[in-house]
């Protein structure tokens, strides 16, 4: 996979945000944040040729160098997609279109069509029918941080596909623990306040799979020359620790918090998670020496 393969890659995840029709303003707006901050005149122009509906898949195919960049692609479609549930039809219709150009017969993507599906499958309230989790609520939060911080550690794309559900799981978990009786689309809405919706975080933690760490991130240049995978873990742990705490006192207060509060003390809690980072970093590591796609999903199953 060569420089000029970046691009087009990013705009096949963009394509693929897309897919299902539905791209909101907010979503839009977060996914061309993602783009522009590559600060690449090429990724930026295919970008609005996608967002404007005038760029072929088959055309962004051609303009791949080798084996390994169709491949990445096509993984990096799959973890777009299914971020935010199974692949509905017209997402479908995208990954077929994406794997025919792309010159795959279905066998080739067979087994990660099926991992990333199963992931996409697994259930994100099933814990509302046990108990919320124990223990001090910080270290809950710090913990599901430390653990999805540790996912942008994987090589695998697909692995970012466990990292918007565990965020909703965690968010109604912190809800149960105040007595709030949620669904799962609540806990999205809250999540989407802050920008971490499925198209956007996706498409942030492929791009920086694909072409390395996009300069700030969410965390607005907090990791200044480190490697894509320190930024992907501090980008993600940040987000993560941020929500927590967010939801936490959103829930405490009755949920009488408006939006600018909400995001007022994201902004907050995402400081106080650069100045954790450093001091979690090799837990952060430690936990991605243990976690693999089926963990991830046997996780995800638990409940």
């Amino acid at each position: 996979m060569k420089t000029n393969d970046h691009a087009p890659l990013i705009a096949i995840a963009m394509m693929a945000a897309r897919a299902d029709g539905s791209v909101d303003d907010a979503e839009q707006h977060a996914i061309d944040a993602v783009v522009a901050r590559t600060e690449d005149p090429d990724t930026i122009h295919l970008a609005q040729q996608v967002a404007a509906g005038q760029l072929p898949v088959v055309d962004l195919v051609s303009r791949l160098s080798d084996e390994e960049a169709r491949r990445a692609a096509y993984d990096a479609a799959l973890a777009v997609i299914n971020a935010d549930g199974s692949a509905n039809a017209l997402e479908q219709a995208f990954l077929n279109e994406l794997r025919t150009a792309l010159g795959f017969s279905d066998a080739e993507v067979a087994d990660a069509t099926r991992m990333a599906g199963a992931m996409a499958e697994a259930p994100v309230a099933e814990v509302q029918t046990g108990k919320p989790p124990a223990g001090p609520v910080d270290e809950f939060i710090l913990q599901q941080a430390i653990l999805t911080g540790a996912i942008e550690v994987l090589p695998d794309r697909l692995a970012n596909i466990a990292v918007l559900p565990l965020q909703l799981r965690m968010v109604y978990q912190i809800g149960q623990r105040h007595g709030q009786k949620l669904d799962i689309n609540q806990a999205k809405d809250l999540a989407a306040t802050f920008g971490l919706g499925a198209a956007a975080q996706s498409l942030e933690s492929v791009a920086m799979k694909l072409i390395g760490g996009l300069a700030g991130g969410l965390l607005g240049g907090l990791a200044g020359g480190a490697t894509r995978i320190a930024t992907g873990a501090i980008i993600t742990f940040s987000a993560t620790y941020a929500l927590g705490h967010v939801a936490e006192q959103y829930y405490a207060q009755g949920r009488r918090l408006n939006t600018a509060d909400l995001r007022a003390l994201f902004a907050q809690f995402q400081d106080e998670a650069k100045t954790i980072y450093p001091r979690v970093q090799e837990q952060i590591r430690g936990k991605a020496s243990t976690l693999s796609l089926q963990s991830l999903l046997q996780g995800l199953n638990k409940g």
